[in-house]
């Protein structure tokens, strides 16, 4: 039974990537995501129904418009293959629980503002905030059905206290850390605190572990300059992923930690 979970959660998860890259492209831009339907960004021409299956049409595309013969971004393909693969995951390491639905919206936040953060240096806070409120909700729902107040109380602290330690980091260096990333504290601290404090500890340090090892490798390429931003909501992203996949068998050795 897993297994259908994790193949059902796979093909859900290439299905919401392809929605991804509309609120990927469209929500920096200010755009709806509900209308107009999908079109070539240089001919404006509909994207035919069979021309948007996630992955496959791509590829037999060949990576072009079927009408201009413009050349598509291989970045269409790998969010939705990046949201397949998320969602099965999170499926093999959650199983049939109430809190797989607000994982997985947490994990297409993730990957949407990573994107967005990526291309754009900016976490646009409707994005941030339709996140949050679904997966406080989500949780909340669990908690109801399931009775784990405790968890939701300690997924509450955890997101207060995240997102009061990166205000004082916002306040003492603004350049440092943008507000974006302030706003993306709760519903990281959220998630993570759900499944633990060491899980919410995890998955701060290795954000920045993360940020420092591809900083440090940058700047000794000469890809970037010291002073340069950095997508830190993309190491958030990365960081809190380690932490929901590997936590288990990181913190194994903490267990014993009251």
């Amino acid at each position: 039974m897993l297994a259908i979970l994790i193949a059902a959660s796979a093909l859900f998860g290439l299905c919401v990537g392809s929605f991804l890259n509309v609120v990927i492209h469209r929500v920096p831009l200010h755009e709806s995501v509900v209308s107009p339907r999908s079109h070539c960004p240089f001919c404006k021409s509909p994207i035919r129904d069979r021309d948007n299956i996630p992955v496959l049409s791509w590829l037999l595309l060949r990576g072009r418009c079927r009408d201009c013969h413009s050349p598509i971004s291989p970045r269409y393909m790998m969010v939705e293959i990046a949201s397949g693969a998320l969602f099965a995951g999170a499926a093999a390491r959650l199983g049939f629980n109430w809190d797989l639905p607000a994982f997985l919206v947490l994990l297409a936040g993730l990957l949407t503002l990573a994107c967005i953060d990526l291309e754009r240096l900016i976490l646009p806070k409707s994005i941030v905030y339709a996140t949050t409120a679904l997966v406080i909700s989500l949780l909340l729902l669990d908690a109801g059905v399931t009775g784990q107040w405790h968890r939701f109380l300690v997924a509450a602290i955890s997101s207060a206290a995240w997102f009061v330690l990166f205000y004082l980091m916002n306040l003492a260096s603004p350049r440092i850390l943008g507000f974006g990333d302030v706003r993306l504290a709760l519903p990281l601290g959220f998630g993570l605190g759900w499944l633990g404090w060491r899980y919410v500890v995890l998955g701060f340090f290795a954000s920045n572990l993360i940020g420092l090892i591809i900083g440090v490798s940058l700047i000794a390429a000469k890809k970037i300059r010291r002073d340069q931003p950095v997508p830190y909501g993309v190491f958030l992203a990365l960081g809190a992923a380690l932490a929901i996949y590997a936590g288990p068998e990181i913190l194994r050795p903490l267990q014993n930690l009251r």
